[in-house]
C-alpha cells in the first residue's frame, strides 16, 4: 500500500475549503442579484360599485292579527224551549235564514187575545159616535144640557184611545211571535252551537246560543310603534319621502309559514289613539278571503309602503363591515386610486343592500370584494362591477376618481 506524506493531506484539505468557499460566496451572490432585481410588490386587485341615487319603495313589516270583517252573537228576544235548530254548526249561512225555533205557542195565544180585545174596542166606537152626533142637535134646542154633549165626547175619544191601545198590543204580539224563529242576522260563517233542543232560552241572555262571522272580506289589525311613526311623518314632510297616491294603500300579507298571501289588503284607517302600554298605534286593513284561508285570531305580517325615497344611496351589503367602535364602515377608491375609509350611517336593510342615510355620495365607488387585501392609503386596482363587459379598469395615481368626473 502506498502511503502519502502529511504535506499531501495538507494540500488537499486547503483545496477543497477553497472549493467550497468559492461555491458559498457565488451562490450568495446570486440571491442579492434576485433581491436586486425583483420591482415593488404588485398592487392589489379589489372590485368595487359606483353608488347612485335612485327611487326605492321603502316598507315596513308590522306584526298583527286577524279578525272577523262582521261578528253576530245569536240571542233570543223571548223566552221559551228551543224547539229545533236548523242549521249544522260551521257552515255557511244567509242573512235570514232561520237558525232556532222557539215554541211559539204562548205567544200565538197572546197575540189572538190582543186581536179580539182590539174587535171589541172597536164596535163600541159606532154606537158611541152616534149619541154624540145626536146630542150635538139636541144641544142647539136645549133638549140636552151641553155636560151631556161633553160626557159623550169623552166617551168617545175614550174608545178611539182603547182601540190604539189594543192596536199596539197586537203589534207587540206579533212582533214576539216572530221572535220566536231566530234568524241569522248577517251572512257567514256559524259556530258551534251553545244550546240543544229542549233547552229554556231567556231574553237577552248572557249566553249567545251561537256565532257568525263573516270572513270574506276580513280585518287584519297590526300596530306600528309611535315613534317609526312620527319619523315617517317627519320625512314625509321634509320632503324625503313622496306619498304614492295609487299604491301606497295597497298591503301585502305574509303568513306565519313565511309564504305572501295570494291577495293584496287595502289599508283602511290608522287609530287616533296610542296604546300608553305599549307606545303603538294599531292600523286596520281589510284583506279578500274568497278561500277562507284566513281565519279569526291568526297571526300575520303585513308589508306597509311607508312612500317613495327618491334620492336613496343603496350599497351591497358585503361592502359594509364595522370598526371596533361598532360603527359602519366603508372602503372607497379615491381620486388618485387610493383607499379611503367612510364611516357610514344606515337606515335599514333592503334585500342584500342597505340603505345608506349618510356617509356616501353620488359617484362614490365602493369595494365589495378583496377588502381583506387593502387598508386606507393603499393603492389598489380596481375591476369595475357595474358593467363587467367593459373590463378591468384601472385604479392608479392617473386614474379618474369621483371628483374628476
Amino acid at each position: 500500500m502506498q502511503r502519502y506524506s502529511s504535506g499531501y493531506w495538507f494540500f488537499l484539505a486547503k483545496a477543497c475549503f477553497i472549493g467550497l468557499a468559492i461555491l458559498v460566496f457565488s451562490g450568495g451572490c446570486e440571491k442579492e442579484e434576485g433581491r436586486m432585481g425583483a420591482g415593488p410588490p404588485p398592487e392589489p386587485e379589489v372590485a368595487f360599485v359606483t353608488v347612485q341615487p335612485q327611487s326605492v319603495e321603502l316598507t315596513t313589516e308590522l306584526p298583527g292579527r286577524t279578525s272577523a270583517f262582521l261578528v253576530a252573537e245569536i240571542r233570543p228576544q223571548v223566552n221559551g224551549i228551543i224547539q229545533k235548530r236548523a242549521f249544522t254548526e260551521g257552515s255557511m249561512v244567509n242573512e235570514g235564514d232561520l237558525l232556532y225555533q222557539i215554541d211559539p205557542a204562548p205567544f200565538q195565544a197572546v197575540l189572538d187575545s190582543a186581536k179580539a180585545s182590539l174587535l171589541k174596542a172597536e164596535t163600541v166606537v159606532p154606537s158611541i159616535r152616534l149619541r154624540v152626533e145626536r146630542y150635538q142637535e139636541l144641544v142647539a134646542d136645549d133638549a140636552v144640557s151641553q155636560q151631556d154633549l161633553d160626557d159623550a165626547l169623552a166617551t168617545l175619544q175614550q174608545a178611539r184611545a182603547e182601540i190604539e191601545f189594543w192596536k199596539a198590543e197586537v203589534e207587540k204580539a206579533r212582533i214576539n211571535l216572530e221572535y220566536t224563529q231566530v234568524v241569522a242576522p248577517i251572512t257567514g260563517r256559524i259556530g258551534i252551537s251553545n244550546v240543544t233542543v229542549g233547552a229554556l232560552v231567556t231574553a237577552y241572555q248572557a249566553m249567545s246560543l251561537a256565532t257568525i262571522q263573516q270572513l270574506d272580506p276580513i280585518y287584519v289589525d297590526v300596530t306600528q310603534s309611535s315613534a317609526d311613526l312620527l319619523r315617517m311623518k317627519r320625512n314625509l314632510q321634509a320632503g324625503l319621502l313622496s306619498a304614492d297616491g295609487r299604491n301606497g294603500r295597497e298591503v301585502e300579507i305574509r303568513l306565519e309559514e313565511g309564504t305572501l298571501y295570494p291577495h293584496k289588503g287595502m289599508l283602511q284607517f290608522r287609530d287616533v289613539t296610542v296604546e300608553p302600554t305599549t307606545g303603538s298605534v294599531t292600523l286596520r286593513i281589510v284583506v279578500p278571503n274568497p278561500d277562507h284561508l284566513l281565519l279569526p285570531g291568526m297571526f300575520v305580517r303585513a308589508i306597509v309602503q311607508e312612500g317613495i325615497a327618491g334620492d336613496a344611496i343603496l350599497v351591497p351589503q358585503q361592502g359594509v363591515s364595522r370598526n371596533p367602535k361598532g360603527e359602519a364602515v366603508a372602503q372607497v377608491i379615491g381620486g388618485e386610486g387610493k383607499v379611503e375609509q367612510r364611516i357610514l350611517t344606515l337606515d335599514r336593510a333592503i334585500g342584500d343592500q342597505w340603505l345608506v342615510a349618510s356617509g356616501l355620495s353620488p359617484g362614490d365607488r365602493v369595494i365589495v370584494e378583496g377588502l381583506l387585501n387593502v387598508r386606507p392609503g393603499v393603492t389598489v386596482r380596481a375591476v369595475c362591477l357595474d358593467s363587467p363587459a367593459a373590463g378591468a379598469e384601472e385604479a392608479g395615481p392617473g386614474a379618474a376618481g369621483p371628483e374628476a368626473k
